[in-house]
């Protein structure tokens, strides 16, 4: 299999996950080139709840199996529609998705900052239905966004601290790995993050990919998870 080395020779990184199917190659490709990822799963672009969570529970039944850390944002699909509003008719690989993708990688980055993680990384590059020059912009812009707000007097901003959100019917707390930004604190060190802009799709990731969705049988999904795609793919119901 492909070997990669992270930007710096990092040997732990922040992997920004948006699914099972997409991460198996890519879990295994960091573990054969020595490299330690913490998955992150922001993805509040996908709709409805019950969907989101189902993709949830896939990848994080195959990050136990891997032995990786995986890490749940706050699913807030209301301030991710904010982020997309007027956009909403864009094709797909149009101005929708690529907001899309500031947005959830504008919190991956953030959170690695908190983490003192130095590298951020995504699945979303490993899919061909995705613009890869997109992702790697929309990677890019974050991290700088981040690197920005770390150097200035409001850097504490920054921090995402552990909480209890809402579970899914709204009666009960989530489980305990659930964060979110909040409010300033006391001022914590934060550490600047370099995207890594690594095509996820060679090397033999691609075809490799498609044997670990076999091997696991991994819910596999043909549109992205809002509800715009959804409504924009002809094989949906």
């Amino acid at each position: 299999m492909l070997k990669v080395e992270a930007p710096g020779g990092a040997r732990e990184i922040l992997l920004h996950a948006c699914c099972a199917p997409c991460s198996g190659a890519i879990l295994e490709c960091l573990g054969e080139s020595g490299i330690r990822p913490t998955v992150f799963f922001s993805n509040s672009n996908i709709y409805p709840r019950e969907e989101y969570e189902l993709r949830l529970s896939e990848l994080r039944r195959y990050a136990e199996l891997m032995g990786v850390e995986l890490v749940a944002d706050e699913y807030d699909h209301e301030a991710w529609l904010a982020a997309v509003r007027g956009l909403e008719d864009e094709p797909e690989r149009g101005a929708r998705c690529a907001a899309c993708f500031r947005f959830r990688l504008g919190r991956a980055a953030r959170y690695a900052a908190s983490r003192g993680l130095h590298v951020l990384a995504t699945t979303l590059a490993s899919s061909r239905w995705k613009d890869l020059d997109q992702v790697n912009a929309a990677g890019t812009t974050a991290c700088c966004e981040t690197e920005a707000a770390v150097g200035s007097e409001n850097r504490a901003t920054l921090g995402i601290v552990r909480g209890r959100g809402p579970s899914s019917d709204g009666r009960g707390p989530a489980e305990p790995d659930v964060f979110r930004p909040e409010p300033p604190c006391s001022g914590a060190e934060q550490a600047a993050v370099a995207f890594w802009a690594q095509n996820w799709r060679k090397g033999g990731l691609q075809e490799r990919r498609n044997e670990v969705i076999r091997e696991q049988g991994f819910y596999n999904q043909n549109w992205c998870g809002c509800e715009f795609s959804r409504k924009q793919n002809p094989l949906n119901p």
